[in-house]
């Protein structure tokens, strides 16, 4: 067989069975392959980055890897944010990337570039796979190090001429093993270090669980919670988690604000901060006289459980020796927030998102400063997963609903996607519209980049007058989101009130495929 069919079979081998790609000249014999192997699942993105992202959101849900397939370094660099934020994430993800042919490279034509200066700064593994020979082996190699624990971006380098040439057929079928999947396994936590952490939350001193990676899902967060009440302890989450699971019937976790002065309020008084799976918490960017570090002053920092070990395991071992009652967590009842009638603010666009979301709901937020009201709202409501911008990186939300929607076909997702944000990946909607994916978007309209009118004072600049302003502002012309939606295949309404936000919202969620919601929120209420 060809190489490029070849490494389509391993993919399929070692469990991949989902490739979002944006594919070019060198990367044609793996699309002539596509008809060879059935098992794997196609997905066209319009864009490198809505590519990426949506093998994030894939990856997040399915917790195993998704490929990609990019066209050399320029479809690579287009597709680089995304692999960022899934990078922060500890997403599994297979990145594919042609190459010119091996023989071609010296020719220097106008495509060629540095592909490995562009894939390691988000790749943990990488390799430039130069024979026919070793296409089968390097494919099983790069799934089994995006696996990890804990999972990352692996990235495979395919040249043209290594697609084409013939492949041993036996090489394939011995590179990708059956057990493959079933061979990740987190490292288990040292008695001394659950016996330590158990001291210092029996020591009566104030002390935090800080939550993070895959300690914010079911399992964890139970045990956490006996954990918290047994010690009196506080339960704090990193602000940007890559899959929170949350809603009536599992713990309440606070999570630590985005602002560093808030989250450093939120730690005030703490003695203690134990790190299970999460990272010291430290400020989005550097501020004038505010610090970077923002662990309160004499808190003492110790880990629990890192990201390759299991903190199921380790919370539990924990409670246990702290002598944790076995039905100890404490649950939120289910709640539904009161929707106020009037005009749109973003309270009360939280507060219809909460009155309306579903059971076993995956909610991709990407809302920015207008979300800010999200997390109260949506606290009590049905069991949900919560997706959100673990790089910092915007332009992930439409793209990560996407992913997390082919791989979960049986759950409704909500992409809560500010306007700013909305408009890097907005091409995602057509692959949306394409694969018949039943995603409901609800594009916040505040008519700004208001993140970054924020910013602009609290970095200190000075003046801020009316052209640093417009290069804020997303009037002149206004976007419409209605004509974008629809030209890419997804039908879509534009709302004022909570009355039409309602209607518009139950609508999409009750009927097949993708539905975009135009909010656009009151001026005044902003």
């Amino acid at each position: 067989m060809k190489g490029a069919k070849a490494l389509l079979e391993t993919l399929v081998g070692a469990g991949v069975d989902t490739c979002f790609m944006n594919p070019g000249t060198s990367e044609m014999h793996s699309v002539a392959a596509l008809d060879d192997v059935p098992a794997l699942r196609p997905v066209l993105a319009l864009f490198e980055g809505v590519a990426t992202g949506a093998a994030d959101g894939y990856g997040r849900m399915s917790e195993r890897p998704a490929a990609t397939l990019l066209h050399l370094g320029p479809g690579l660099g287009n597709g680089i944010a995304n692999l960022h934020n899934a990078r922060r994430g500890r997403t599994p993800l297979v990145n594919i990337v042609g190459d010119h042919a091996t023989y071609h490279k010296r020719f220097d034509a106008p495509l060629e570039s540095d592909i490995e200066s562009l894939a390691s700064p988000v790749s943990s593994w990488y390799r430039w796979c130069p024979r026919p020979a070793d296409v089968a082996a390097d494919a099983a190699a790069a799934v089994r190090a995006a696996l990890g624990p804990p999972g990352c971006v692996a990235t495979l380098v395919l040249p043209a001429d290594v697609s084409w040439l013939d492949v041993d057929d036996d090489a394939v079928a011995a590179a990708a093993p059956a057990e493959l999947l079933k061979g990740v396994r987190r490292s288990p936590v040292h008695d001394d270090v659950v016996r330590a952490a158990a001291s210092v939350l029996s020591s009566g001193e104030p002390a935090a669980l800080l939550l993070g990676g895959s300690a914010v899902r079911r399992r964890p967060l139970l045990a956490a919670s006996r954990v918290a009440e047994r010690a009196g302890a506080r339960l704090l989450a990193e602000p940007f988690p890559a899959r929170l699971e949350r809603g009536a019937g599992l713990p309440g976790v606070e999570r630590l604000a985005y602002l560093g002065e808030f989250a450093m309020a939120q730690m005030a008084g703490l003695s203690h901060l134990l790190l299970v799976d999460a990272r010291p918490p430290v400020s989005p960017f550097a501020y004038p006289g505010r610090p970077s570090a923002l662990v309160p002053e004499g808190c003492r920092v110790h880990v629990l459980a890192g990201e390759s070990d299991d903190a199921a395991e380790a919370l539990e071992a924990l409670a246990a020796e702290l002598g944790a009652s076995s039905d100890g967590a404490r649950l939120l009842p289910p709640s539904r927030p009161p929707v106020p009638p009037g005009p749109l603010t973003p309270a009360s666009v939280a507060a219809v998102i909460g009155d309306l979301l579903p059971e076993n709901a995956i909610v991709s937020d990407e809302s920015i400063t207008a979300g800010i009201h999200l997390s109260a709202a949506t606290e009590g409501a049905p069991p949900h997963d919560l997706l959100s911008l673990t790089g910092n990186s915007i332009g992930q939300g439409l793209p990560l609903a996407t992913g997390a929607a082919v791989a979960c076909p049986d759950r409704p997702v909500l992409a809560l996607e500010a306007d700013g944000s909305a408009m890097y990946t907005i091409q995602a909607l057509w692959t949306q519209a394409r694969e018949g994916l039943d995603v409901t978007t609800v594009i916040y309209d505040n008519g700004s980049y208001a993140i970054l009118n924020m910013e602009l004072n609290r970095v200190g600049a000075e003046a801020g007058g009316r052209r640093a302003r417009a290069m804020l502002d997303l009037g002149s012309p206004d976007l419409r989101f209605v004509r974008i939606s629809e030209g890419l295949g997804v039908p879509a309404v534009r709302v004022e009130t909570t009355e039409e936000l309602s209607s518009a919202v139950s609508r999409a969620l009750e009927e097949d495929g993708p539905h975009l919601v135009h909010a656009v929120l009151s001026r005044a209420g902003i």
